[in-house]
């Protein structure tokens, strides 16, 4: 008995087009084709698996080669109607590309090709999972399917057709087939059901469709799993869950109570539960999103849509309309994405029931700060600099400064603070009351911190210290020490230096291009104009500040410091005015010397060593160091 069993996919499989389900536009099309006799020598049928694309073939192969066609409503009783329901390969011949895709079976195929039809009139072959052929089949296929015989019809049927090429999808008449509708399987799964006896309710029927992702084949072959319990019973949902594995509705109705009143104890309980009842990680997670996105739904369209989108009956969706009104959308969002989140981590974990565990609970405590109002609350208090709107202002004490008493202290005791100017406190006005006092050095607290004031536009020396900070080389800062800032403006930086070879060292290497990029930071634009030159006589017009001022603290302190000696410079002054020589101070064969003695100058001149400072390293360690050369 067993083997004269034919599957209900396989015994209710359509014979014509007008048994064809969902795919109207497909319909009227071939009628009219066949209608009219404009046969197409190839078809690409393309769509999701189990919406008839095989089913199809067949029923046009036997459109064009029943005895008396071509016509929409064939015999089913002549020889080649027979051939094609029986699958007997003679002028209706089905390949699968998946196991036949290498160019020597196309080959074969194409030697084939020549040989007239038995018993039709046209040589057909159907190729399922034609993208599975090489690229060398799909080459071999492409002449003949280009220019194939006049009796000769391929009809190419797949899933995937972006993997197909484009020079034979262009050679074919292409028919989408689409994802059949829920009512239509829902339909014809009641016309199944009644045929068959089979004692099912609409619910189990709706929760098959819905299952089934609009694929008549996996409803069909579902509903035959479930036609054995239909024998003693009604088949109701529950029968349906507990054979796809999934958690009924009043389960996921308890667990996502839990979840939105952020009770992650009681979640945690209900969630073993489902877990002991033999339910996978994955399968738990992968049906509360769906609860959720159901939720979502509810809680979004209109009243009239909800059975439909959602697939649910009507106390399940009373059910999660009072559920809605406890949710924002953006919080049932939210949710969404962290179930998503841990079903990728559950995919990858060792270890899937802990990742479920840790998943609940950081569901549970989600809900309670997420709400729109208090995100708005928490930023505006952010921007304003103070506690949230939704909540009174309270002054923060902070440990580390007491509140001052306002108990009044004997006369002695007044007059021995007073004279301590550190501890003496500051003067209490009389018209204050004592709880002003005691709020006054409370509230201070919330004053905010005064803005750094930003620097002059005039002061280029702040200017050109902030123009120094934006450069990364130390070594090209410490030069930059020694020039002397003219102009620092949006549309021009001139910078001089005394030695012509520092200019040549500037303008010739990556540092003046550092430069740029620190204008370019410090003006925040693109493109800043540095010049670097020599100084000149309207120098001192542009430029309306003194020079760097560390140079002047350090000439105060040598006034200060050292007494006042003669006009008349000794070979020791020379030298002594060497070691007091700052970074930002040029080198000395650059300086004029006020000399009126020549023997002296011919003493001091071999002590001076210039050449030393041309290095990029050695003026880096005297600028960081404030050092000098010892011979």
């Amino acid at each position: 008995m067993s083997g004269n069993y034919v599957p209900l996919y396989r015994k209710y499989r359509p014979q014509t087009l007008e048994q064809l389900v969902g795919q109207e536009h497909i319909k009227k099309t071939l009628t009219s084709a066949i209608e009219l006799g404009k046969i197409a020598h190839a078809f690409l049928f393309t769509g999701p698996r189990g919406t008839g694309k095989t089913s199809t073939a067949r029923i046009l192969a036997k459109s064009l080669n029943c005895k008396n066609g071509p016509t929409i409503h064939p015999c089913g009783e002549c020889e080649s109607c027979r051939d094609i329901t029986n699958s007997v390969p003679i002028d209706v011949i089905e390949i699968d590309a998946a196991s036949n895709r290498k160019v020597e079976d196309t080959q074969n195929i194409l030697e084939k090709i020549q040989y007239v039809p038995v018993n039709g009139k046209y040589k057909i072959y159907i190729i399922d999972e034609v993208h599975m052929l090489t690229n060398h089949a799909f080459n071999a296929l492409l002449k003949t399917l280009e220019e194939p015989p006049e009796n000769v019809i391929f009809i190419l049927a797949t899933t995937e057709v972006h993997k197909v090429l484009d020079t034979i999808k262009s050679r074919c008449q292409r028919f989408d087939f689409r994802r059949i509708t829920t009512e239509d399987i829902v339909k014809h799964l009641r016309y199944i059901s009644d045929n068959e006896k089979i004692n099912i309710s609409d619910d189990a029927l709706f929760a098959i469709a819905k299952n089934s992702a609009g694929g008549m084949r996996d409803s069909i072959s579902l509903l035959d799993q479930l036609s054995l319990l239909g024998v003693s019973k009604e088949v109701t949902v529950d029968d349906v869950n507990a054979i796809l594995g999934r958690i009924s509705f009043d389960t996921l109705n308890k667990l996502s109570s839990k979840i939105i009143a952020s009770s992650p104890n009681e979640a945690i309980e209900i969630l073993n539960e489902i877990y002991n009842a033999g339910n996978e990680p994955l399968q738990i997670l992968t049906n509360l999103s769906e609860y959720f996105k159901n939720l979502l739904i509810v809680k979004t369209c209109r009243k009239e849509l909800l059975q439909e989108l959602t697939g649910l009956n009507e106390p399940q969706i009373e059910e999660m309309l009072k559920q809605k009104d406890q949710l924002e959308t953006q919080q049932i969002v939210f949710l969404l994405e962290r179930i998503t989140y841990y079903i990728k981590e559950v995919k990858l974990a060792a270890n899937q029931h802990l990742w479920l565990e840790v998943g609940m609970i950081d569901l549970a405590n989600m809900t309670e700060n997420t709400t729109l109002l208090d995100l708005q609350n928490r930023v505006k208090a952010l921007e304003c600099g103070s506690a949230p709107v939704s909540q009174p202002v309270r002054p923060v004490l902070q440990p580390q400064r007491p509140v001052v008493s306002i108990q009044k202290p004997p006369e002695n005791t007044q007059k021995s603070v007073e004279t301590d100017p550190v501890t003496r406190p500051a003067p209490i006005p009389p018209a204050e009351s004592p709880a002003a006092q005691t709020v006054k050095p409370e509230l201070e607290e919330f004053t905010p911190p005064p803005m750094s004031k930003k620097p002059d536009g005039n002061d280029i020396n702040t200017l050109w210290q902030t123009l120094l900070m934006n450069i990364k080389s130390p070594a090209t800062k410490a030069l930059l020490h020694l020039a002397t800032p003219v102009k620092i403006a949006e549309d021009e930086v001139v910078i001089t230096f005394k030695n012509d070879k520092l200019v040549s060292q500037i303008n010739d290497t990556n540092k003046k291009q550092m430069l740029i990029e620190a204008a370019n930071t410090m003006f925040n634009q693109q493109n800043s104009k540095v010049i670097v030159r020599l100084p000149q006589s309207g120098d001192a017009a542009i430029a309306s500040a003194p020079a760097a001022p560390v140079s002047s603290v350090l000439q105060e302190e040598k006034k200060n410091i050292i007494p006042e000696q003669p006009k008349t410079p000794e070979p020791f002054q020379l030298r002594h005015e060497e070691t007091v020589n700052t970074p930002e101070e040029v080198p000395q064969e650059d300086m004029p010397v006020e000399n009126d003695n020549p023997e002296s100058a011919e003493v001091s001149n071999p002590q001076q060593k210039p050449e030393r400072m041309e290095t990029d390293q050695e003026k880096m360690v005297l600028e960081l160091f404030d050092g000098k050369y010892i011979e």
